[in-house]
């Protein structure tokens, strides 16, 4: 590529971000988003219904209820509460579903399109519903805040070269599918997420506070909730927990978010 051409491909580049970023609700943060919704809504279909068939539902009911229950009143209070924001766009399209999945991992997850999973692994730390809604809000937080477009848009842009997702989804479908299951925390880890994933989680720690406090929920339990996790890691941590802030810095941040 001649000298001209990559200043060229780099305007248009810079041309891209500046026009595909967006504003996530309650924190302000400008992200990158160069991936319609509707398109990460059905690629997080197709990603979930992988999961879904690769993974068994719990048998447990009274569980599985518990966590539908949760989820159903932090989902309720989230909607109203953008509705009143006049922010419902952030939803469109979606089409909630919520699932126990038989599971020792430790893990839970929410994608594009309201489709939340959680593992039968991470119920050990989820005691009581609040704790459970220290999960949930954490992860329909992700979904609101479109973290898995943003970093679809962010491993497309480095991992596939810079195609666009049409070409991608066409000429490397494997690659499409891998980088949209890693955008939402499940299966294989893409390397490029590590650097961006940290400030996403944090970011999901504080939105899925005041979720779970709209509903209801103590958001004093989030802190103890981690507490929890951090002594059940035994030194090598958790899958769900490898791109996440360490232990003891998301507690304090926790209990200071708790008491604003």
């Amino acid at each position: 590529m001649t000298r001209l051409k990559r200043i060229s491909y780099s305007f248009l580049l810079l041309q891209l971000l500046l026009i595909s970023c967006k504003t996530v609700p309650i924190t302000g943060r400008k992200q990158l988003s160069i991936i319609p919704s509707s398109t990460m809504q059905q690629l997080s279909e197709e990603g979930y219904r992988q999961q879904i068939s690769n993974t068994p539902l719990s048998s447990n009911k009274s569980e599985t209820e518990r966590v539908k229950r949760v989820g159903r009143k932090i989902i309720s209070a989230v909607e109203k509460y953008l509705q009143q924001e006049g922010q419902s766009n952030r939803i469109a399209g979606f089409n909630w579903e919520i699932n126990l999945l038989e599971s020792k991992e430790a893990n839970a997850f929410c994608m594009e399109g309201g489709k939340i999973a959680f593992y039968t692994g991470i119920m050990k730390y989820c005691p009581s519903d609040d704790a459970i809604a220290v999960v949930m809000g954490h992860e329909i937080a992700h979904a609101i805040a479109h973290h898995g477009g943003e970093r679809m848009s962010q491993m497309l842009v480095t991992q596939a070269g810079g195609t666009t997702l049409n070409l991608a989804m066409r000429n490397q479908p494997n690659l499409v599918r891998n980088l949209t299951l890693a955008s939402y925390g499940v299966g294989s880890q893409v390397g490029v997420l590590l650097p961006f994933s940290r400030t996403h989680e944090t970011e999901a720690d504080r939105m899925g506070l005041i979720f779970m406090k709209m509903a209801g929920y103590n958001p004093h339990e989030a802190a103890r909730f981690w507490e929890r996790m951090a002594a059940g890691s035994k030194g090598s941590p958790p899958k769900w927990l490898s791109t996440h802030p360490d232990h003891q810095t998301r507690i304090e941040n926790l209990k200071k978010w708790a008491n604003e």
